[in-house]
This record gives C-alpha cells, sequence and structure tokens, in this order.
C-alpha cells in the first residue's frame, strides 16, 4: 500500500471512531435524560381506604350501614324500607340490592375502596339465619366495584338464652 492509501484509510477509521464515541456520548446523555424523566414523573400510590358493611338481614327488613374501620363514623345508610312501598316487601332480595346501590354510590363518593362486611340475623331467641336479602345485598356491595375483605357472620348467639315467649305450654293456635 501506498502512504495515500494508509492515510485515507487511517483517517476513515479515525472518523469512524470519533463517531462511535459521539454515539456513546449521545447514548448516555440520552439515558441520563430518561433517567431523569422518569424521576421528574410523580409515583403516586393510590392507598386504598377501606370501611365495613354491617349488614342486618331478618325476615322484616335488610338495614345496609357503612362505617369506617373503627365503626365509630357512619359513611352511609340504606334500608330495604326505603325503596319498596309495600311492607312484605322490605326483606326481599330487590329491596336490599336496590338500599346496596345507594350505600354504593355514598362511599365511592367518599373515596372508600373496599369493605369487610358483617353479617348479621336477629339472633338471641329470634332466627339465628340471616334473611333473605343478605345475600343480595353482599352480591350488590361486590359489583359496586369495592373490594372485598372479610365476611364475617355476628350473628349474637347466647350461651344460655333467656326464656322463649309462648309460656310454659307455647303458642296455641
Amino acid at each position: 500500500m501506498s502512504e495515500v492509501e494508509t492515510q485515507t484509510v487511517t483517517e476513515t477509521q479515525q472518523v469512524e471512531e470519533a463517531s462511535q464515541e459521539n454515539e456513546v456520548s449521545t447514548d448516555v446523555k440520552n439515558k441520563t435524560e430518561t433517567k431523569q424523566e422518569e424521576k421528574s414523573e410523580p409515583k403516586t400510590k393510590v392507598k386504598d381506604k377501606w370501611g365495613i358493611a354491617h349488614i342486618y338481614s331478618s325476615y322484616n327488613n335488610t338495614i345496609i350501614h357503612i362505617t369506617d374501620l373503627t365503626g365509630g363514623e357512619t359513611v352511609a345508610i340504606s334500608s330495604g324500607g326505603h325503596h319498596v312501598n309495600a311492607d312484605r316487601y322490605e326483606s326481599s332480595p330487590f329491596a336490599a340490592m336496590k338500599a346496596a346501590n345507594v350505600v354504593v354510590e355514598t362511599a365511592k363518593i367518599k373515596g372508600f375502596t373496599g369493605l369487610h362486611i358483617r353479617v348479621r340475623a336477629v339472633g338471641g331467641v329470634g332466627s339465628r339465619v340471616p334473611g333473605p336479602g343478605a345475600q343480595a345485598a353482599i352480591r350488590a356491595l361486590a359489583r359496586g366495584g369495592f373490594k372485598i375483605g372479610k365476611i364475617d357472620d355476628v350473628t349474637p348467639i347466647p350461651h344460655d338464652t333467656t326464656r322463649k315467649k309462648g309460656g310454659k305450654r307455647g303458642r296455641r293456635v
């Protein structure tokens, strides 16, 4: 090879090396810029706000009462009797669902995202089985977009019960 050819080859090699150095430096700059952009975006963690849904369900009515976790502050309350006209429909699943939907809207506005559910029947000397509206109310709360935590049965069951009404010989028909 002649001197001219070797000079052109070395010059092209130097130009290639310089362009590679520029690319590396721009890559480093781009990486630092993207890191700065990532840092500049505020990371907002959505903190869940939990409450307790107290569902009292008897054969006469269904009451849905949402409180905060301490149980001291009422967030929303509604009953099946608010949403139907006849007394015989107060405990129906339809009335319980309507009451739950009203409570869901109110709780959503106040920022609640999750609920623990406490289902209660009459208990004591009465029925220890929740009424027909309890399951419909739970389903409506779940469909309302809440995260469901625990579901507890908090029906009061006596260890040594009081005497049932009806007297010694029972109710005579």
